[in-house]
């Protein structure tokens, strides 16, 4: 099982050429829609996806289509997987989920609106964990919704538009398609991984 999840996350073509359509939805549902989303590829799975469309073998609109579906659908699940079952959530797993977190989920959502959930859908790990936590915080249903679709309407062509473009304007980009997708799951963990050294500098000084 952890052997198919690091491969589809270093190469996520395979699920593009092996699925196609039901597969891509069924990741981007996933990753959104359930905590193993945080071992499924996101943005390197739709630049993937655009590059393979970009050689006729995908529908590029019935893609994004495709992409948006399963985004709002996804995080629509994790909202009341979160709103209903928070709770147990919190007592099954409190160091995974702290009641902190909820605290801070709330005063981000009070402080950016529904800025947050649209931002949230650019960012790896976080497009994940927000959805759940917007529904243990109780947040609106309907601003939830507005931010999730505006999120997924741009989140999709945008990432798969990517792909295409390279992939038409590059004769044989597939070639390396691997080294793309490791270094897009790279940029996507940079802000993380900055973040990380910095606490643990801050740590080392005082």
């Amino acid at each position: 099982m952890l052997d198919f999840f690091r491969d589809i996350m270093i190469n996520p073509v395979i699920i593009v050429t092996t699925a196609g359509y039901i597969g891509i939805f069924s990741i981007v549902f996933a990753e959104s829609g359930f905590l193993i989303g945080l071992f499924l590829p996101g943005d390197s799975l739709l630049f993937a996806a655009g590059l393979v469309a970009s050689n006729g073998t995908l529908n590029p609109m019935w893609l994004i289509a495709i992409v948006i579906a399963g985004a709002i659908i996804g995080d629509t699940t994790g909202y009341w997987i979160g709103r209903h079952s928070g709770e147990r959530i919190l007592r099954r797993y409190p160091r995974i989920v702290k009641p902190e977190y909820i605290i801070r989920t709330e005063r981000f959502y009070e402080r950016f609106g529904t800025r947050a959930i649209i931002l949230a859908r650019f960012v790896p790990i976080v497009r994940t964990v927000m959805p759940p936590l917007a529904g243990i915080a109780h947040m609106d249903y309907e601003r939830f919704l507005r931010a999730n679709v505006i999120g997924a309407f741009l989140w999709s062509p945008i990432m798969i538009s990517l792909g295409y473009f390279l992939g038409r304007s590059v004769p044989g980009i597939e070639q390396y398609l691997l080294p793309i997708s490791l270094g897009i799951i790279f940029i996507s963990f940079l802000p993380f991984l900055i973040r990380f050294i910095m606490r643990k500098t801050v740590s080392a000084q005082t």
